[in-house]
């Protein structure tokens, strides 16, 4: 008999918990708003996952990890046509695409970067079938569940953190005229990059969000180191201005604006 619920019933930790003390083998499908995330479980070890029913996990996996570049994910994708993902592993690594072990590695990262998400879930489906097995030629990094608990808790526990300090999306940042980071030498990741470029007072998080397909976690984490790292500020609500009064010139582009023209001239 397959078990089922809500995740705002019976956490993912507790959930996990479950499936590990009784060293269970089947799958557990979440359905998250429409996202839907099959994970698959060999004697109570987390051994895959598959995102929205995806075709090859093996090409999400390489090119989420940085293996490959997003043209020769696609190119793969079109030359595994029927292949399975054991089945291409052996090609891409013949061909010198990429390693054994960045293989096994990407696998990995992409299977947990499938299931931290859901520890912050409080309204999710999920239904445990016992004994269902994966496909076969798919690619399984087994993985132990209680370290999966373990970090998931702790990212959890983070972002109720970063919840709390960036309780509300519809602000804007701004750069500080005297910033504490140089951005020609800091190595910002992509993600970073993507904020760094719509800061303005016009923006709000919730539309820069929305601008770069961020989830509200996600927007959360890159601002929160932004603002860690003293690259950016919030701005805070200025008070309205006197009858009669003129509002300000806009002011001039700051240092770190030019310097962003500089970088990107380049």
């Amino acid at each position: 008999m397959a078990l089922k619920g809500n995740l705002g019933e019976l956490s993912m930790a507790q959930l996990l918990n479950l499936i590990n003390l009784a060293r269970k083998t089947g799958s557990l499908m979440v359905d998250e708003n429409g996202r839907q995330v099959a994970l698959y479980f060999e004697e109570g070890k987390l051994v895959y996952a598959a995102v929205d029913g995806t075709g090859s996990a093996l090409a999400a996996a390489l090119r989420e990890s940085g293996a490959i570049t997003e043209g020769k994910a696609r190119a793969i994708a079109l030359k595994a046509g029927s292949r399975s993902d054991d089945e291409l592993s052996l090609l891409l690594v013949d061909g010198g695409y990429v390693s054994e072990g960045e293989i096994l590695g990407s696998m990995r990262s992409y299977v947990l970067g499938s299931i931290y998400p859901l520890f912050a879930c409080s309204d999710a489906w999920f239904e445990f079938e016992s004994g269902r097995s994966t496909e076969e030629g798919v690619i399984k990094v087994p993985i132990e569940v209680e370290d999966v608990i373990t970090e998931g808790t702790r990212l959890r526990e983070e972002w109720e953190r970063l919840e709390e300090e960036l309780p509300d999306l519809d602000i804007s940042l701004e750069f500080p005229e005297l910033p504490r980071a140089d951005l020609s030498r800091v190595d910002f990741s992509a993600d970073e990059w993507d904020v760094i470029s719509f800061v303005s007072p016009r923006n709000t998080l919730r539309q820069i969000a929305r601008r770069h397909n961020f989830s509200e976690r996600e927007i959360r984490e890159v601002t929160a180191g932004l603002l860690e790292a003293g690259v950016v500020r919030i701005i805070e609500p200025e008070e309205p201005a006197a009858a009669g009064e003129e509002e300000s010139p806009a002011p001039e582009p700051n240092l770190i604006q030019r310097i962003i023209g500089r970088i990107r001239g380049r």
